[in-house]
């Protein structure tokens, strides 16, 4: 099942939904809990917003969980799983900006990312059960400013957490097996990233037994699972975004999250 979060037509009020066969069915609450469907029916295209298809209460991420991207980035295969934490305020949904911030707009990087969202709590979770606690996948673009990251601060909370830079959607796909889906971005049609989910380092049961163990997996947190070589960094000379720009991630089995590339002095924010 595709499960959204969605603004309709002319309404205000924020819509969780079910996507069949190109028609969005509301639902009447959060499909995390028991939903069920409004009896409300939308075509596909009428959808005037795509929200984060969750309100995550934590954003937990991987770093260096492909082999390529270690090797690009000249740093060795990790031994265990390297963690790092994004705000979530830096949320933003399919086919909204990602907005380069005024204070570090030269450096900004893309990273496609196969994204996990936790369905139940999860604390000190096996690899044979860590299934049992995921609702779902959808995709991820880990927007991360580079000279932020590693050359001004040297650690990675403030350039991985400016807003719009944890890009996830369009939906959440229930019905899917992460072990070997092929990953790729795309920046103004061109690939810039094109692997497969069997590249990780760290598979998706691994990564929530592992992380369960250092803290409490809430429903709702979703974990970005690390990206696959072809960043803009580590390309020569390197690739960075730019307004004007078009990012696709587009993971198989379920679909492309599209988003503009702006500039904080373009545009102001509108979040609902």
């Amino acid at each position: 099942m595709k499960y959204l979060r969605v603004l309709v037509e002319t309404e205000t009020k924020v819509h969780y939904a079910v996507l069949k066969n190109e028609t969005v069915h509301l639902l009447d609450r959060s499909p995390l809990h028991p939903a069920k469907e409004t009896g409300k029916q939308v075509p596909l295209n009428k959808v005037r917003r795509f929200l984060p298809p969750v309100e995550p209460p934590n954003i937990i991420a991987l770093g260096l969980n492909y082999r390529d991207h270690a090797r690009e980035s000249g740093q060795p295969l990790p031994e265990a799983p390297v963690i790092f934490l994004k705000a979530t305020s830096s949320l933003t949904g399919h086919l909204s900006p990602i907005v380069l911030p005024a204070v570090a707009p030269s450096a900004v990087d893309y990273e496609a990312e196969l994204v996990v969202v936790i369905g139940r709590k999860a604390r000190n979770v096996s690899e044979e059960e860590a299934r049992n606690y995921i609702f779902g996948y959808t995709c991820g673009n880990d927007v991360s400013a580079r000279d932020c990251q590693l050359k001004i601060d040297r650690q990675w909370a403030r350039g991985k957490s400016f807003d719009t830079f944890a890009a996830i959607g369009p939906w959440i796909e229930t019905e899917l097996e992460p072990s070997r889906l092929k990953i790729r971005l795309l920046l103004n049609g061109a690939v810039m990233q094109d692997s497969s989910t069997a590249d990780m380092i760290f598979n998706v049961p691994r990564i929530v037994s592992y992380l369960s163990r250092q803290m409490t997996l809430l429903p709702g947190t979703i974990i970005m699972t690390g990206t696959p070589s072809g960043v803009g960094f580590a390309r020569k000379p390197p690739v960075f975004l730019k307004p004007g720009d078009v990012v696709e991630v587009d993971i198989q089995g379920i679909g492309v999250l599209k988003n503009y590339v702006t500039s904080e002095n373009e545009q102001e924010l509108d979040r609902p």
